[in-house]
This record gives structure tokens, C-alpha cells and sequence, in this order.
């Protein structure tokens, strides 16, 4: 007996699913919250630490266990049951330095925050707070930012991308090989 990944009762066949991006074994009740993966074999053994990256496809459960989620709909709550593609896979992540970018592009075009604020028909209050960190900027405030601005607050677009280089030998991570400390 496994326990599921996401309410933890004990289940003899465990689904895979993709919830917001990471890949959970988890019971028949909880197959809605997230869309189902093929799995490459139909063992009941798990990685659910593996480090890689799976391209697999988003088709229908192949763990087997009776009835199938793929014709689940979803009746309220979290996800999308079903064999759709994760909207998450699909949106762009913001930089974990967003408020140094949007500070260093705003003192390099010779703005105070409350002249950015009036050309973005915006508050002061909120430039200061994505500056600061306080807040994440949704995405049509961050397009204006990118176009006055002229820089770029994707993750994809800046610095922060870096491979990451575990100590141990056997090719997995701990969360200190992989988080930045804002005080260091």
C-alpha cells in the first residue's frame, strides 16, 4: 500500500497526476485536483524525488485500478481532471529579482516613483511595493513596466537561470543546493 501524495489514505493503486507542475502519486479522490501523466511503466514503484524532467505526454492514467479519471469532470475545486495540458507548464516565470530590475530601470530612465506611477496611470504606493518586493506585479502591470521601462522581468530573460550543481554523489538536490538567501 502507497499513501496518496496529497490527503495521505493508503491506496494499492496510485494515479499520477501533474498538479501546477510537479508530478504527484495520489488516490482515485484525488485524481481531479490535477491532470493525469502516462507513466513509462505500469510498477507501482515511485521517484517521487527524482530530480529529471519528464516530457512525457498528458494522456490517460496507465496505472490501471478500474475506472479511469480521463472521463472525470471535474464537479469544483482545484483542477482540471482530464487529460488537458497544465496551463502552468505554459506561463512565464517572473524573475526572483523583479523589484531590482524594475528600481535599477527606473533610476536609469531619470524617473522618481511617483513619475513612473503617473505615466503608468498607476499608484505611487504600488511602485514602491513592487520595488520593494512587497507585491508581484500582474501581468498587464508588468508589460507596462517592460514597455516604459524597456527591460524584462521573465525569469527566462535575466540572470537567474543557472544550472545547479548538487555536493552529494548521487545526482539529487536538497533545498539548500537550490534556494538564494536574500540577506547574503
Amino acid at each position: 500500500m502507497v499513501q496518496c501524495e496529497m490527503c495521505g489514505t493508503e491506496t494499492a493503486n496510485p494515479n499520477r497526476i501533474k498538479v501546477e507542475g510537479a508530478e504527484l502519486d495520489v488516490c482515485d479522490d484525488c485524481t481531479d485536483f490535477g491532470t493525469a501523466v502516462q507513466t513509462e511503466s505500469s510498477s507501482s514503484t515511485s521517484t517521487k524525488y527524482s530530480t529529471g524532467s519528464s516530457s512525457g505526454g498528458s494522456s490517460g492514467s496507465s496505472s490501471g485500478g478500474g475506472s479511469s479519471t480521463s472521463t472525470t469532470t471535474s464537479s469544483g475545486g482545484g483542477g482540471g481532471g482530464g487529460g488537458g495540458p497544465d496551463i502552468f507548464d505554459e506561463m512565464a516565470e517572473l524573475a526572483q529579482d523583479f523589484d531590482e530590475r524594475i528600481r535599477t530601470g527606473r533610476e536609469r530612465a531619470g524617473l522618481s516613483q511617483e513619475d513612473l506611477a503617473d505615466e503608468l496611470n498607476e499608484k505611487a504606493s504600488l511602485i514602491r511595493k513592487l520595488e520593494h518586493g512587497d507585491t508581484l506585479p500582474t501581468d498587464e502591470i508588468q508589460r507596462k513596466l517592460e514597455g516604459r521601462l524597456d527591460i524584462d522581468l521573465d525569469a527566462g530573460g535575466g540572470t537567474g537561470d543557472t544550472e545547479w550543481e548538487s555536493e552529494g554523489t548521487a545526482g539529487e538536490f536538497t533545498l539548500g543546493d537550490v534556494v538564494e538567501r536574500k540577506d547574503s
